[in-house]
C-alpha cells in the first residue's frame, strides 16, 4: 500500500484556527474545540493511506475539477490528490452548512 504525504494549504490551516477560535470564544467550549480539531486532523492525516476514499466533489466550489471531500461531524474537508508526487493537498475545511 502506497503512503501519500499530506500537505495543508495555508487557507486550510486558517480554517482550522478559525473553527477552533469560534468554538472557544463564541460557544465557550474549550474541550469541545480541542476534540473537534483532533477529529479533523485525524481524518486529514488518515488520507495518507486511503486518499481515494473521499467522494468526488459534485456541488459548490471545487465542483467537477478532480477534488474530493471527506465529512467529519458538520465539517467538509476538500482536497485533491497529486498522484505523481504521491501527495494529498488539503484545500479547505469548512462548516458543511455554509454555501461554498
Amino acid at each position: 500500500m502506497d503512503k501519500y504525504s499530506v500537505k495543508l494549504l495555508s487557507a486550510a490551516y486558517r480554517n482550522l484556527d478559525n473553527i477552533y477560535a469560534y468554538i472557544v470564544t463564541e460557544l465557550r467550549a474549550d474541550q469541545s474545540a480541542l476534540d473537534l480539531i483532533d477529529k479533523l486532523e485525524e481524518a486529514i492525516f488518515s488520507l495518507e493511506f486511503m486518499p481515494q476514499r473521499g467522494a468526488k466533489r459534485r456541488v459548490g466550489a471545487y465542483t467537477n475539477k478532480g477534488y474530493r471531500q471527506l465529512f467529519v461531524k458538520n465539517f467538509t474537508i476538500v482536497y485533491r490528490i497529486d498522484e505523481v508526487k504521491k501527495q494529498v493537498i488539503i484545500m479547505t475545511v469548512r462548516y458543511s452548512q455554509s454555501e461554498f
